[in-house]
């Protein structure tokens, strides 16, 4: 009888777990290949415990209030290709950074960021927790990690629900603010692939409608282009459309920049299969909006 309430208690335990299970799952790489010899000489134990305090940072933290099952988590995958170190704790690397999101009804799972960092820098001793506040900056590090979950966070959230990333812009704007004032590398808005810059355009009221397109394309249209393909690439002509409308007010912004090297593959391999005429439209707005792909997207008028 003992062993069957342990069992049960278990199982409680088990399932109020499951049901307030952190938000992201976060997988880590760290590759050493770029730095010299004598750079990683007798401190390779720091690589290993950097990438598992850095996944536990990401997959372990509550960033919302809200609960996810195991099966909804964000998939967010970081890639950090160290460029230098030094014995101090002093590292610079180049950061891939990629958000899956499954679509509806299908085994197929869509990116919704594929960004790359090339300021990746940062601090960090053997033995060091990183720790985080959203309402001071600490170092480099935490709000690097920080910036990456809040961003993941607004851009899967605004997928799923219109503007539903709004929280999670505002925690993005004020950590940028804070890190841009005393941290490095964190850049300012005429830099569109900066991290100030991403960060902005999320606020500016100019190109809100860029977070209506990141819904729109998923929610209306790549969840249901298994029932109603036809309809999907005609609505993805008419977000192309209206991309060009947000381009005309600011050309070339930091939005428009993440959402195309996010979804340029994709976007071609579903308007290849449309009518003549569509793939010519389509090849007229993607070369206007996404110039250094033209040559790709130019086989949609073969």
């Amino acid at each position: 009888m003992k062993s069957i309430r342990i069992l049960i208690f278990a199982i409680l335990c088990l399932g109020s777990w499951a049901t307030k299970a952190q938000e992201l799952q976060a997988t880590v790489t760290i590759n050493t290949e770029q730095l010299q010899l004598d750079q990683q000489r007798g401190s390779s134990q720091i690589y290993s415990e950097l990438q598992r305090t850095l996944q536990d940072f990401l997959s372990n933290r509550r960033w919302s209030n809200d609960n996810f099952a195991p099966e909804e988590k964000i998939k967010l995958n970081i890639n950090l290709l160290l460029t230098k170190a030094s014995s101090q704790g002093d590292f610079e690397a180049n950061a891939r950074i990629q958000v899956l999101r499954p679509v509806y009804g299908t085994s197929y799972e869509t990116v919704v960021l594929n960004m790359i960092d090339k300021n990746f820098n940062f601090k960090y001793q053997l033995g060091t927790p990183i720790t985080y506040n959203d309402n001071s900056f600490i170092d480099n590090l935490s709000s690097l990690m920080a910036y990456y979950a809040y961003l993941s966070l607004a851009y899967h959230y605004d997928s799923m629900g219109l503007r539903g990333g709004e929280a999670f812009v505002q925690k993005l704007a004020n950590l940028t603010n804070l890190a841009q004032n005393s941290g490095t590398g964190w850049g300012n808005a005429s830099d569109i692939r900066s991290r100030f810059a991403i960060s902005e355009n999320l606020m500016n009221q100019q190109i809100q409608g860029m977070r209506d397109v990141n819904y729109s394309y998923h929610r209306l249209y790549l969840d249901t282009f298994k029932e109603k393909p036809d309809e999907a690439r005609k609505g993805i002509l008419d977000l192309l459309m209206q991309i060009r409308q947000i381009n005309q007010i600011r050309p070339g912004a930091a939005s428009i920049r993440v959402f195309f090297d996010a979804k340029s593959e994709e976007i071609f391999s579903i308007l290849d299969e449309a009518g003549a005429s569509e793939r010519q439209q389509a090849f007229a707005y993607l070369s206007l909006l996404d110039p250094i792909r033209t040559e790709s997207y130019r086989k949609l008028i073969r």
